[in-house]
């Protein structure tokens, strides 16, 4: 009964939306000329997924997307706060905006994310950015026809921050950057909250998609054309555990691989505190899933690892890399890494660099540790300085890189199935695309194989690509 009570909630939020979608529309179509919007995107896939509906609802409201700024008359971005340089960004963006707003009255400025949810940011933007004019956070994306129509019959700043999540609102019917592959919400936000991390307090705790509308919407997906599913949650390990009637991630990805006409399965992220043994049986099994695995380590030292509050340890780590390794040896295994976190020691930072070396990681995600305001990571005691942590960034890219090398090397005369994404803006007789692994390969082709897999021969190593030939 509370499934069907909260998908009529839903379902009514959602034609409400689409009302306003229409009123926009109308005022939209009075201007007289066509009405851009341009949409940016910063941070994760998750941001990434959330930014393909704020563009759906865009054209549904009237407007062409535009790929500059100055051509727009609605710019929205979509912002990250894992990073004090992600927040900066967005303040030097509104700095700009305001020029551009002198030059079109009819240009409207929205934000929304992770970002938006901090108290502190909302007033610097009421301080010092007035020209900004929609503003919205994390638990209520599927608003924005509302709060746009407000905003164009108010004329006033609106401003709508929901301190939790509500009802989950899907919409699946969005626009997406790729025609042959989507990313997949099966859950939101996380439980874990590591030291550092600042993404349970701006994206609320965790709460489950139900199984049957994540099956639902990945048919409607592979009947419209999608071979390539991504499952997103900030720690997949968890899905279902908020569910009236609990399933494992596992479970999930056995009944996606059973949809008709799905290729390919792949999903982030996976915590180590709890990856299973259930979910290495799935991974090693299911002819869909991909031998592919993001497995955050963050740091290689234990003691490093106790403070960051990540509940597991070294050796832990290891043994999980090596049990997946023995379960599916052709497994490429990518990772994030952050350096000089408060109290990191050079030995601390050596077992980082151990771990990289012992793992072979097919790729990382490295950062500089950046101090988050409401962390307890932010009051602890031995910070690092700047030309530490940079000086030991450098050392780890050195280390990573080499280890990069040496894994796609072994791949030089293997063959590949690339499911090609793009022709190279650098070269129009070159596509480039993703093998099951989830390395990218460039080789000779055109236009006609956007959207197709394609055995290729690996030929060369570029460390961070590979170049092919196709068989």
């Amino acid at each position: 009964m509370l499934e069907a009570n909260n998908k009529k909630v839903s379902d009514q939020e959602l034609l409400k939306q689409k009302e306003y979608m229409q009123k926009v529309k109308s005022i939209v179509s009075s201007k007289g000329r066509p009405m851009k919007f341009y949409s940016l995107a910063m941070g994760c896939q998750m941001n990434a997924h959330d930014s393909e509906k704020i563009c759906s609802m865009l054209i549904n409201m009237g407007y062409t997307q535009t790929f500059s700024e100055a051509d727009a008359d609605f710019i929205i971005y979509n912002t990250c706060c894992i990073r004090e340089n992600a927040e900066d960004k967005v303040y030097g963006k509104l700095g700009y905006l305001k020029h551009l707003k002198r030059k079109n009255p009819d240009l409207l400025i929205a934000l929304c994310g992770c970002m938006m949810q901090e108290s502190h940011v909302i007033e610097k933007i009421k301080a010092s950015y007035r020209h900004a004019d929609i503003i919205f956070g994390t638990f209520n994306l599927h608003k924005l026809p509302e709060l746009t129509y407000n905003r164009m019959t108010s004329g006033d700043m609106i401003i709508d921050i929901w301190e939790e999540h509500g009802e989950i609102i899907e919409d699946t019917s969005y626009k997406r950057e790729y025609p042959f592959k989507a990313s997949v919400n099966i859950m939101y936000g996380c439980n874990n909250f590591c030291s550092y991390c600042i993404v349970p307090y701006v994206r609320g705790r965790e709460r489950s998609r139900e199984k049957e509308d994540i099956i639902e919407e990945i048919k409607g997906l592979v009947k419209d054309g999608v071979k390539e599913i991504c499952l997103l949650g900030q720690n997949v390990n968890s899905y279902g555990k908020t569910l009236a009637q609990p399933v494992t991630f596992a479970q999930l990805l056995k009944d996606v691989n059973e949809i008709d006409g799905l290729e390919r399965i792949r999903f982030m992220t996976s915590h180590p505190k709890d990856l299973s043994d259930e979910l290495i049986e799935a991974i090693k099994t299911l002819d869909k899933v991909c031998p592919y695995l993001h497995l955050p380590v963050q740091s290689g030292s234990t003691k490093i690892l106790e403070k960051m509050n990540r509940r597991y340890t070294k050796e832990s780590y290891l043994n999980l890399v090596e049990k997946i390794c023995t379960a599916v040896p052709d497994i490429m295994i990518s990772t994030d890494i952050i350096v000089g976190f408060p109290g990191e020691t050079e030995e601390d930072f050596e077992d980082t660099l151990d771990v990289v070396r012992k793992c072979g990681y097919s790729t990382a995600f490295t950062f500089i540790y950046s101090r988050r305001r409401g962390t307890p990571a932010d009051t602890m005691e031995g910070q690092i300085d700047d030309a530490t942590a940079h000086r030991r960034f450098d050392r780890l890219l050195e280390v990573l890189n080499s280890g990069i090398h040496e894994i796609h090397s072994k791949l030089l005369g293997t063959t590949a199935n690339v499911l090609v994404e793009e022709v190279s803006r650098q070269d129009e007789d070159i596509v480039s695309g993703r093998s099951e692994h989830n390395t990218l390969i460039h080789f000779k082709g055109d236009s006609s194989l956007i959207g197709k897999t394609v055995p290729v021969r690996i030929t060369e190593n570029k460390t961070f690509y590979l170049m092919g030939e196709r068989i």
